[in-house]
């Protein structure tokens, strides 16, 4: 049902056609980079936190991790993960699927800097076994996204 949602709100955007649908999950970072054949990295992940009584969703690159420092000096609050049973009620999408596309009304959305290093990232859309391929400007525009944000941190090269 979920993914019919994201669908359809990608079909008003003029890009359904780059939906890619898999036979195995891509309801992780790993699984999502396995299933396209791309690096973790660039897979969009969209991660839903808890602010008060609703949530924010913050879309970062695979390999990011937030720092909660910088997303406390952002959002005034401590990044709390929304728990998964809130995820579909608040979200509009359930947990292995949540994507910034054709969300439930009042969920603002912030695209974390991080997946700027990539010509294309892959999102999920709406299912626990979908991607699409954006640009990170088509990332944030057609997620109708709020503003960039730079509230992750990235591993240490080894």
């Amino acid at each position: 049902m979920s993914i019919e949602k994201a669908r359809a709100y990608l079909r008003e955007c003029g890009i359904e056609d780059r939906v890619q649908e898999f036979d195995v999950s891509s309801a992780t970072v790993e699984l999502a980079a396995a299933a396209l054949g791309v690096s973790g990295e660039r897979i969009a992940k969209t991660l839903s936190f808890k602010t008060g009584e609703g949530c924010v969703l913050v879309v970062a690159a695979g390999d990011a991790r937030i720092d909660n420092r910088k997303f406390k000096d952002k959002f005034g609050i401590k990044p709390k993960m929304l728990p998964a049973e809130e995820v579909l009620d608040l979200v509009g999408y359930a947990v292995g699927g949540v994507c910034p596309f054709g969300i439930n009304s009042g969920v603002p959305v912030y695209i974390d800097r991080s997946v700027l290093r990539f010509d294309t990232v892959f999102p999920a859309v709406g299912s626990a076994n979908s991607a699409v391929e954006v640009s990170p400007e088509e990332l944030f525009k057609f997620s109708g996204a709020t503003d960039w944000v730079e509230v992750s941190k990235l591993p240490e090269a080894q």
